[in-house]
């Protein structure tokens, strides 16, 4: 078999894609007064729940730090700390309410404990397509509502990428019924991890970095981390031989830039606005990423690791679904803006699921060619 490169280097050159996506911007920006251009350097720290340069999640919160740089022409400065080189993974949220870095790059299911509401902005069980994701958080009332429940923490945040539908997870055994998912340990975060739980196995929720350990000491049975592209970078096939789709634990999976309220707020309107765009240009982005390189690696796995990829069987689809409905449904009885978010999601799934059979559904559904 002819020898390719590493599938988690860049198809592109990060400088040219950097140029090519600013330029308008920065051309915007040069016609601006000449003192406006010479206020104050602003220098930010980004701490990110993520290995350092892990393919598409750390990479990705790097091109957004290099992007704010280069379309602001330096004049707001981003440096990024990967996970546990300034805080622990799981305190990326805390290090930026309380101002220990001035912004991060997370995904927001982590923060269940904060508010269990905090998921639908990075995705829920049973929930949103990535389209659809976009749709609701840029047109459907999500970033309204989600800057209303970020606001008593003294934050803000935006969709900052799109992993697109991730696999289930990494198993050792076989799994051909729920019979076989009862009293499993299962590395799995945010909503899921309680449908999990339901289901009869017990969740473990430990970040990106600690997960291959765990599962080559028996900690765990089983991970869910992300789709091939990732998976074959940790490694986790060299472990477990059975990986399971499709993804209905997180079919939309958004990382976030999260920013410190104050901090952003005392940026002139111009860098406001770059940090914006900045996270909106990675959403795109990351998507098409994953997208061509999840193919690349699940040719990987079938054909240079021997990996029994397979979709999950009916019975255990088909309960996931039923628990995920009441899991995600009982969020809204915590509060008002719960109530209020969940409303708002579930309308707009229910017309997306209208949608569907006359969209790409309808389309791949038939697609065999």
């Amino acid at each position: 078999m002819a020898k390719t490169s590493p599938i988690w280097a860049s198809p592109r050159n990060r400088r040219s894609f950097l140029k090519g996506t600013t330029v308008g911007t920065v051309a915007a920006l040069s016609s601006l007064p000449a003192p406006a251009i010479a206020q104050s350097k602003f220098r930010w720290k980004m701490v990110t729940c993520w290995p350092k340069n892990f393919p598409g999640l750390g990479t990705g919160a790097q091109r957004i730090a290099d992007r704010i740089a280069a379309m602001s022409d330096r004049q707001l400065e981003v440096k990024l700390f990967a996970a546990g080189e300034l805080v622990p993974a799981f305190e990326v949220f805390d290090a930026v309410r309380e101002g220990t870095a001035e912004c991060g790059h997370d995904a927001p299911y982590y923060w269940i404990a904060k508010n269990r509401s905090a998921p639908f902005f990075c995705t829920v069980p049973g929930g949103l397509t990535p389209q659809e994701q976009m749709g609701w958080i840029y047109h459907g009332g999500g970033q309204q509502l989600w800057d209303e429940l970020y606001a008593p923490f003294g934050l803000r945040a935006w969709m900052a990428g799109l992993n697109g539908m991730q696999f289930i997870g990494w198993f050792r055994n076989e799994i051909n019924s729920l019979d076989d998912v009862r009293g499993l340990k299962i590395r799995m975060a945010g909503l899921h991890a309680e449908v999990f739980n339901r289901l009869g196995a017990t969740a473990v929720n430990l970040p990106g970095g600690e997960i291959m350990a765990a599962l080559q000491s028996g900690v765990i049975d089983a991970a869910e981390w992300g789709g091939p592209w990732m998976d074959v970078a940790f490694g986790f096939y060299k472990v477990a031989k059975y990986c399971y789709g499709p993804g209905v634990h997180e079919p939309a999976a958004a990382p976030s830039l999260v920013v410190n309220l104050e901090a952003y707020q005392s940026l002139p309107k111009h860098l406001q606005s770059i940090v914006r765009h900045a996270a909106d240009a990675e959403v795109g982005y990351l998507l098409g990423e994953f997208t061509a390189f999840n193919g690349i690696g699940l040719q990987s796995l079938l054909n240079e690791h021997d990996v029994n990829v397979r979709t999950l069987p009916k019975d255990v689809l088909r309960r996931w679904f039923e628990v995920s409905a009441d899991v995600v449904s009982e969020t809204a009885q915590d509060g008002d803006i719960n109530r209020r978010i969940y409303d708002s999601w579930s309308k707009f799934r229910k017309e997306a699921l209208a949608l569907a059979p006359y969209a790409e559904y309808g389309f791949m559904a038939h697609r065999s060619v």
